[in-house]
């Protein structure tokens, strides 16, 4: 059960909405993100691209530019080899248009999550010497990889590593390195994803050649911020400035490819959010190269044809609909081999599905970690060694855990809140066994807070306070939506939705008499009814939206939880 707690910080609410011209009651939900100080307050509300900090900062981005315009003018052929995500496509596409516009003799390359892995390999390196490549440029990768950027420099060939995941023990001997978290990275900003890093050094590199801003600053900058949405980035300071910019610009763009994906996706142009990007559209870029190959996903991005552009997306929404229920499945066959296990009560969860697609891994650990407010590894069988994946919670630092028995991996890597790995199949007993070992996770730990706002009765809800809520956009991990309580709530109706069965819409009553539609989604829906028919009224946590189908506007609330 998820401990609520009220978040009760003090501030002078009405003189901060007199200076920012907000009310009082925005100026608190701001004070209640830690956001205090007159700079800070006005970045947040107001800050724009002429905030970001100069690129040219970042360390390596300098030697990086100066290095590819000597390639540029020698028509050495580079190859940008970069990610099967979203993160790594959409880099590989910043820099295949960016170095191109710059005239570089370029193509790309982009691993298959089954036969290569994640990131670089001696095949990838290969491939590239035999295609007489002069110069290897990864994206959102490579700082995990030593042996094989020695190869490669062995080989002949220069390498530039572009990525933003945490540094290991080794650190690769490349010819250049750009990553913001290098501890001695000047660079104010640390937590850009790998294709924010590649817009970032393609904008030095276009500046250095006195190109005009308009197009770094439109689809560029606009997939820069699909994948920072998509590779569940922080959104504070540059990356909620980036998305916002760049939200405006896929509101309007005419990127052939990127406006086939809205339509395949029935979605309303004016009205695309953070919450489409990493819910609708950025699933079916991931899910090309989860299910089959991500150059899918880039073929889709360099299309100029609309109509095949459009059939494309199709595609890639088709996939994406498969691995949705793939997912289900899986999600299935995880719970039921929690239950059942000697393990149940284990603080880190180590789960593994021989036959699961391993490309599920991840969001699968994801929505168990949801379920038991736990780390979870997903672990599957692949070819030649158990690949899996980890979704962490807030006092579990992943990455950090994982080191301390780094002996037992073929590889492994990622953040505090996520990870990736490989291992002989002998280790999984032992990886879990001394994962558990080694946690240090109290049972406070393990107990899921969600954090409220203010209590908000029903009968203060209405168009205008949603509008006032819209300055806090773009929401997502870092700039949460806020969150609301209703006390002593009644469920007048209720009716189950959703192909999957998993959409409540219900008609509440609150204690100030108000009533309200309200919808709730959960994977265990017959669990909620049996729970909701003992009880005569619930404490419920929501946030309130604006709901518009075939020309109507109607409140309703998005319920979060109820106890």
């Amino acid at each position: 059960m998820a401990k609520w707690m009220e978040i009760r910080k003090g501030a002078d609410f009405q003189a901060i909405g007199e200076r920012f011209h907000i009310t009082p009651f925005t100026a608190r939900l701001i004070r209640n993100k830690d956001i205090t100080g007159d700079k800070e307050i006005w970045e947040y509300l107001h800050g724009g691209l002429a905030d970001l900090h100069p690129a040219s900062l970042m360390k390596g981005i300098p030697e990086a530019v100066a290095l590819l315009l000597e390639k540029i003018r020698k028509k050495a052929f580079i190859r940008i080899i970069g990610d099967y995500d979203i993160d790594g496509v959409c880099a590989t596409y910043i820099f295949l248009k960016g170095l191109e516009e710059a005239g570089a003799r370029v193509d790309t390359d982009i691993p298959d999550r089954k036969k290569d892995g994640y990131g670089l390999n001696l095949d990838l390196i290969r491939r590239a010497k035999e295609a007489g490549v002069d110069t290897i440029v990864t994206c959102d990768n490579g700082i995990a990889a030593p042996s094989e950027i020695a190869a490669a420099r062995e080989m002949g060939m220069t390498v530039i590593v572009t990525d933003h995941h945490e540094l290991q023990d080794t650190v690769p001997r490349a010819d250049v390195i750009v990553n913001p978290r290098q501890p001695d990275c000047p660079y104010p900003y640390k937590k850009l994803c790998g294709a924010a890093v590649a817009w970032k050094l393609v904008k030095e590199l276009w500046s250095r050649l006195s190109y005009p801003e308009e197009p770094i600053f439109g689809d560029l900058l606009m997939f820069a911020a699909f994948a920072t949405v998509g590779d569940v980035m922080d959104l504070t300071g540059e990356n909620r400035i980036l998305v916002k910019e760049g939200l405006g610009q896929l509101r309007r763009t005419s990127h052939p490819g990127m406006s086939a994906l809205i339509e395949a996706n029935e979605l309303s142009r004016e009205r695309l959010s953070a919450y489409h990007i990493g819910f609708v559209l950025g699933p079916c870029i991931n899910a090309s190269g989860r299910l089959d190959t991500a150059k899918r996903a880039l073929e889709l991005l360099n299309t100029e044809d609309s109509a095949l552009a459009l059939q494309r997306a199709k595609e890639l929404k088709e996939l994406n609909d498969e691995r949705k229920a793939l997912t289900e499945e899986g999600v299935q066959m995880a719970v039921e081999q929690i239950e059942g296990s000697s393990w149940k009560e284990d603080r880190v969860l180590v789960v593994y599905l021989p036959d699961c697609h391993e490309s599920l891994a991840g969001i699968i650990a994801g929505r168990i970690r949801e379920r038991y407010y736990r780390p979870v590894f997903v672990l599957t069988k692949g070819k030649e060694a158990v690949k899996g994946s980890g979704r962490s919670i807030e006092a579990y630092s992943m990455f950090e855990e994982m080191s301390k028995c780094r002996e037992l991996f073929l590889k492994y890597g990622g953040h505090p809140m996520a990870a990736g790995l490989s291992l002989p199949e002998e280790r999984v007993d032992e990886f879990r066994r001394r994962l558990n070992e080694s946690c240090t996770l109290t049972g406070a730990d393990l107990t899921e807070v969600i954090r409220i706002d203010m209590v908000l009765p029903f009968s203060q809800v209405s168009e205008k306070l949603i509008k006032e809520l819209a300055l806090l956009e773009p929401f997502g991990k870092g700039n949460t939506k806020p969150v609301f309580a209703a006390r002593n709530v009644t469920v007048l109706e209720s009716r189950v939705l959703g192909k999957n069965q998993n959409v409540l819409r219900m008609k509440l009553r609150d204690g100030s008499g108000a009533v309200q539609e309200g919808i709730y989604f959960n994977s265990c829906m017959q669990e909620v009814l049996d729970d909701l028919q003992k009880k005569p009224t619930v404490h419920m946590l929501y946030y309130p939206e604006i709901d518009e189908f075939r020309g109507q506007r109607r409140l309703k609330l998005r319920v979060v939880n109820y106890c």
